[in-house]
Parts: structure tokens; sequence; C-alpha cells
């Protein structure tokens, strides 16, 4: 059996050349007057300032390689949460990520599993992955160029995880999730990530996103209708003044959520 070579391309910092914003996507208006450069040149060297100081606080916080993350969130859990509500840093984000969400453990308990499932295994969705590869952040730097290192990444961590959880298996819509993190790491972490949030590594499982029916979408959009009637009265009226009822415009996004996702 011929095998199938893992693509060992890492994204790294996307380019920023004009036509594109800071994350890599092609911007809708690329035209940028000289007058409101300048305008807000000063309001973005405060934002750079900003941002250099809250990453210094965060390395700081999880350690060199996340070597102190655990001790930290022990210690002051609170000083945690408030910094994540914050923002994480964008240059920390990939690992960040794995460290909240216990996908980095499960990556070192499994070593050669991704690996095992990408070369040996094949899936029943994966004709139906590389139809939606396409889809997937068309606008975006890393996943434009057709069989280029971002679609073949991918294709991989969306078959993989196909194979590994055979009851969700493949869902359209999974690529924005997958690709997102796509951005931020390798293959085989950003696979063991997807696992974590899917499966419920740390915190509660995702995969009713993705099931049949929809359970946690029903469940998200109940809770955001109960929210909104509780605390924003007014706002809700002056909704279905306009849109009809609110639950109306919940069916109708538990039936799009998923296909209607995109880059924006």
């Amino acid at each position: 059996m011929e095998k199938k070579r893992i693509d060992d391309y890492e994204p790294g910092p996307v380019p920023s050349p004009r036509g594109l914003d800071r994350f890599g996507f092609v911007k809708q208006d690329a035209n940028t007057s000289e007058g409101g450069v300048k305008t807000n040149r000063s309001a973005h060297e405060y934002e750079r300032i900003k941002e250099g100081r809250r990453v210094r606080k965060w390395r700081k916080m999880i350690g060199v390689g996340g070597s102190d993350w655990k001790h930290y969130l022990r210690r002051k859990p609170y000083v945690v949460k408030r910094r994540i509500r914050k923002g994480i840093p964008d240059c920390l984000r990939g690992l960040v990520w794995q460290l909240i969400s216990g996908s980095r453990d499960l990556l070192l308990m499994n070593p050669g599993v991704y690996e095992q499932l990408v070369i040996y295994e094949t899936s029943a969705s994966e004709l139906d992955i590389i139809r939606d590869i396409s889809r997937t952040f068309p606008s975006h730097v890393f996943f434009q160029q057709r069989h280029g290192p971002g679609q073949r990444s991918l294709y991989n961590v969306l078959k993989a995880y196909s194979v590994f959880d055979r009851d969700v298996g493949y869902v359209q819509g999974m690529g924005f999730l997958a690709g997102l993190l796509l951005l931020y790491m390798s293959e085989e972490d950003a696979f063991w990530l997807l696992v974590a949030l899917l499966k419920g590594a740390v915190h509660a499982p995702m995969e009713g996103l993705y099931l049949t029916g929809l359970p946690l979408v029903q469940q998200y959009l109940f809770q955001f209708e109960r929210l909104i009637t509780k605390r924003l009265e007014e706002l809700k009226e002056e909704y279905e003044k306009k849109n009809g009822k609110l639950s109306r415009s919940g069916e109708h996004s538990k039936q799009s959520i998923l296909p209607s996702i995109n880059s924006n």
C-alpha cells in the first residue's frame, strides 16, 4: 500500500501585502486614503504598545512553552479568567488555546495516532471533504491555492477526525473550525484541539453542534432567546416588530448556521 505523505507545512505569521488584512484575509475595500492612514497612525501606535504589554503579561503567566500554565491557573484562576475575557494576544492564541482546552495533554498521550489516521485509515467522507474544502475561507491567502498547503492540511485534519470519531464523522461547516485552528498551529496540534473541543477534554463537549438535529445549536438558541427576553426586553420588542418572532429567527439560524458560516 502506497504511503500517503502528511504535509509538514506549519503556517507561520501571515504576510501582509497590500490587499490583505493582518489576519490574511483579502480586504473587501483595499483603498485607504492617505489622510485616513495619517489620522489613525497614533491610534495604531497606542494599540501596538498596549498589545506589547499584554503579551509580556501573558508570557510571564504561561511560562516557556506553557510550562507554568497549570501552576498559575491553580493559584490565580480569576486572573486567568479576566485576562481571557479581555482577549488573548494574537501571537499566543495557538499555544493558549491548546493549554485551555487540554489538547496538549491529548497529543502527548497519543503519539503517532494522528499520523496513523491520516496515512493508513480511510474515511467514507473523503469526497465530501474534498468538495467542501474550496468553500472554506476562500478569501484567506492560506486556503486560496487549489491543492496548496492550506487545503492539504485542512483535508488531513478533517479526514483524520472523521475516522477518529465515526459517530460524528464529517459534517459541513467543520472546515471553518478546523481552518481557524490551522491558522495558529500545525496539523497535528489542530487535530487534537478539534478533538478536545468536540469531545470535551476539559470543558463541556461541543459535538452537539454537528450531531443529527443540531442539539447544541438548539440549546444555544434557546438560551440566547431567554437571555434577550430577560435582559433586553425593549430590544426584543423592537426586533420582533421588524423581523417577526425571535424564535422563528432562531429556527432559520438553526437550519443555516453550518452552511452559511463565512470568513466575515
